[in-house]
């Protein structure tokens, strides 16, 4: 194509660095183009935790706005921001191929009582420390900062003794602030650090606490009606990464979840074979429920829904209505 693309971004480190990728990737295809940078209401609010903001795609719709209005032809996204449903008049014209999908615990202090603490042992995850201290202790010293409800969640239905702080800001601000205070550690996307150089020396990976649906996953969208830009971008498209994160997102929308429900989900593909991991928890962590599928690639096909489908019947409705009443 001869028109020089207009890449939306938002202009954190991060974000600059996933525009900077795609347009990088374009110029290998011979498509020139240019970054243009926005502004979102996320980025702003430092402060309110997601959940309480009440908007979906509150990293997404500056962006989506500044598409529909023309301000730009395509729009970089983390795949784990943008809502389940796409803004009408917008469509997904490709997923690149997924970084690491783990969740890490950036953490401070003496490194073997933490590690005791949280059943590290030897470079391995184990539940004989932690359970015993959650039957033995009453009161934990140790708080761990996030803002996201999933990883609350989680992380209180493994240690229900430990206290959470939210934790908002742009990589850079969120280490930034875990330097400043008394918290022992907080949590991240490990793609997020890593794409950027700052996974810091002292962090270990969350093995056991399962991702938000399509974590580790850059997205580009583009307006229905460009069908040069589409073409364009598409060619940038992994399809094995876009089958996994349609799967997650099917999970997502049929259990209505977002920003404010603990909801995670994982799709591999190995061989001929796609594997799926998902799981429900109540805000508090106390109640948790997990499914875990395997289906052959070609039947692939409505997977995510039909893992949905099978935890809302196993309990999964109890959880997402005393969510909704809370």
């Amino acid at each position: 194509m001869n028109q020089l693309v207009r890449i939306g971004t938002r202009d954190s480190e991060l974000a600059v660095w996933q525009a900077t990728l795609v347009q990088d990737l374009l110029k290998t295809k011979g498509i020139g183009s240019e970054l243009v940078y926005i502004k979102s209401d996320g980025d702003i609010d430092l402060v309110t935790p997601l959940y309480e903001l009440g908007v979906q795609g509150i990293f997404t719709k500056t962006l989506d706005a500044a598409l529909l209005n023309n301000r730009i032809d395509i729009a970089v996204h983390s795949m784990k921001d943008v809502p389940t449903q796409l803004a009408k008049g917008l469509q997904q014209a490709a997923v690149l191929e997924r970084a690491s999908f783990k969740d890490i615990l950036v953490y401070k202090g003496d490194e073997k009582i933490l590690f005791e603490e949280l059943g590290f042992v030897n470079g391995q995850w184990s539940m004989v420390n932690s359970e015993k201290k959650s039957l033995t202790t009453h009161h934990s010293p140790f708080t761990i900062a996030t803002s996201s409800v999933r990883r609350k969640a989680q992380w209180l239905n493994r240690y229900p003794n430990h206290s959470l702080d939210n934790l908002r800001g742009n990589v850079n601000t969120r280490l930034r602030k875990l330097s400043e205070s008394n918290w022992q550690g907080a949590i991240f996307a490990a793609a997020g650090l890593e794409r950027i150089g700052l996974r810091p020396e002292h962090s270990i990976d969350l093995d056991w606490m399962l991702p938000a649906p399509t974590q580790g996953i850059i997205m580009i969208a583009c307006r229905e009606n460009d069908t040069a830009v589409f073409e364009a971008a598409a060619q940038l498209n992994h399809a094995e990464t876009a089958l996994c994160a349609g799967i997650e997102k099917a999970f997502l929308r049929k259990l209505m979840g977002g920003c404010s429900t603990p909801i995670s989900a994982l799709a591999t593909v190995k061989g001929n074979q796609v594997f799926f991991r998902g799981n429900l928890l109540s805000l508090d962590g106390k109640q948790k429920i997990e499914i875990d599928k395997t289906v052959a690639l070609g039947n692939a096909a409505g997977l995510g829904e039909k893992a949905a489908q099978e935890l809302l019947a196993n309990g999964g409705n109890e959880i997402i209505e005393s969510i909704r009443h809370a």
